[in-house]
């Protein structure tokens, strides 16, 4: 049973609303139908209205009926045949007269007898449950005498006419429920308008990332609010395609150099035969090189998932100098360029995962042998509250125009300088470390060349 009403109900809040209206309307009106009837009560009504005019008609007949002698007379008058109709006079219990269409036995006739004998204002109906039921009177004229006159009165006219106003009751309910319905159906539709031509939209530019917002103005106070969560929702869906493409680029940025180094080793292997030693040399490279894009792919993808999660800590301490060694010696410099590691404190420790810590000074390290004429200087010192590694090298240094975008995703100063990169190794510097509460940015007050500052937790 409640399958088949889960399944009979509307599957729209239009038509969910639209239900609740009509089923209100509907109960209010059959509280108010009964109400109507109960305190109209038709058969009361209609024997009160019957009993008045039986009245009247009994004080008609009475002014032809004379009381002063010593005996009831009936006087003939002009309307004689009309005070006859259903009348009939007693003098005590004797019928005077009696209408012309009865006769002394009948049913009608009895009764009223019985209210005649009763020698006092009584009423009574023949056939009560019948259709064509009879309410008859009597009233008492004169005292002398005992005089009684009965009048009697067709109900069939009067119950016709309550069934007809019981019928037209029912029938203006079921029109104002269908208007009820119709109205509210209509109403509903038009309110939830823009709630559906704002989920469209919302739709449209959740696919593409648009700028596009709703915004508070020109908005009733519930669209508003719906419009306000909709913009919210927007952005984060914008921020999450952002994130998505600029890890895909990451990644690739990141992947191109172990990748290059595999294909180049493949290359040099294949092009002729080649020794048990050099093979086992161009294994090793390949698997370091492997390990490499496995060691990116994890970093990357953690740090994803740490800033999905809101995690601002980054677990582990690494020690910083063998971190920075190892970079050096797996540069691939130019040999005019010289890498030196300058730092006093060997045991300096920073707050993050020795694989983190590579992947933010790699890409400036790469990219100051890049562009450095003869050296590149990798110190590290430890401030209060945290740990600074610069990277210094003797190059032309940033273009003035170009430092605002230098952190940039995809912005290059000179694309035709003959270094290849997609722009995306210091923007992936700054958002690693700024994921574990730290800081990538460029020193402008050094005009030796360039040097780039990483502010790190201490360990």
């Amino acid at each position: 049973m409640n399958r088949l009403l889960r399944r009979l109900a509307p599957r729209t809040l239009r038509g969910q609303l639209s239900l609740v209206a009509l089923t209100t309307a509907a109960l209010l009106m059959t509280v108010l139908t009964v109400a109507f009837n109960t305190v109209m009560d038709r058969h009361r009504h209609l024997q009160h209205q019957a009993d008045d005019q039986l009245r009247n008609r009994a004080a008609a007949v009475a002014t032809t009926i004379d009381t002063s002698g010593p005996q009831v007379r009936v006087l003939e008058t002009v309307n004689d045949r009309l005070l006859d109709a259903n009348a009939w006079i007693y003098a005590g219990t004797r019928l005077l007269e009696q209408p012309p269409a009865t006769t002394a036995d009948s049913t009608l006739t009895r009764a009223a007898d019985r209210l005649a004998a009763q020698r006092k204002r009584a009423c009574s109906t023949v056939d009560a449950q019948s259709a064509h039921a009879v309410r008859l009177c009597s009233d008492l004229v004169g005292s002398r005498h005992g005089a009684t006159v009965v009048t009697a009165l067709d109900l069939g006219p009067y119950r016709s006419s309550a069934d007809t106003l019981l019928l037209g009751s029912l029938i203006l309910d079921a029109v104002m429920l269908a208007c009820t319905y119709a109205l509210t159906r209509l109403a509903v539709g038009r309110a939830l308008r823009p709630v559906r031509t704002m989920t469209d939209q919302a739709t449209q530019w959740s696919a593409v990332g648009s700028d596009e917002r709703f915004g508070a103005e020109d908005h009733p106070a519930e669209l508003a609010r719906l419009g306000a969560s909709l913009d919210t929702l927007l952005d984060r869906i914008r921020t999450v395609l952002r994130h998505e493409q600029q890890l895909t680029g990451e990644l690739s940025h990141e992947l191109r150099t172990p990748l290059t180094r595999i294909i180049i080793e493949l290359d040099w292997w294949q092009a002729r035969p080649r020794t048990a030693a050099e093979t086992r040399a161009t294994h090793g490279v390949i698997a370091e090189a492997a390990q490499s894009m496995h060691t990116i792919c994890d970093t990357l993808l953690d740090d994803a998932r740490d800033r999905a999660q809101n995690t601002s800590t980054a677990p582990g301490t690494t020690t910083i100098v063998p971190v920075l060694h190892r970079l050096v010696e797996n540069l691939d410099a130019r040999e005019q360029v010289k890498t030196f590691v300058d730092v006093a404190d060997p045991g300096l420790q920073a707050g993050v995962a020795p694989a983190l810590l590579e992947r933010i000074v790699s890409p400036l390290l790469t990219n100051a042998v890049r562009y450095a004429l003869s050296a590149v200087t990798v110190s590290a010192r430890q401030l209060p509250g945290s740990v600074r590694i610069d990277v210094t090298d003797d190059g032309p240094g940033v273009p003035a125009a170009f430092v605002g975008d230098l952190f940039q995703p995809g912005r290059r100063a000179d694309l035709d300088d003959g270094h290849d990169g997609a722009g995306l190794g210091l923007p992936l510097a700054r958002r690693l470390a700024r994921a574990v509460g730290g800081e990538v940015s460029h020193d402008p007050g050094y005009t030796s060349g360039t040097r780039f500052r990483v502010d790190l937790p201490v360990g």
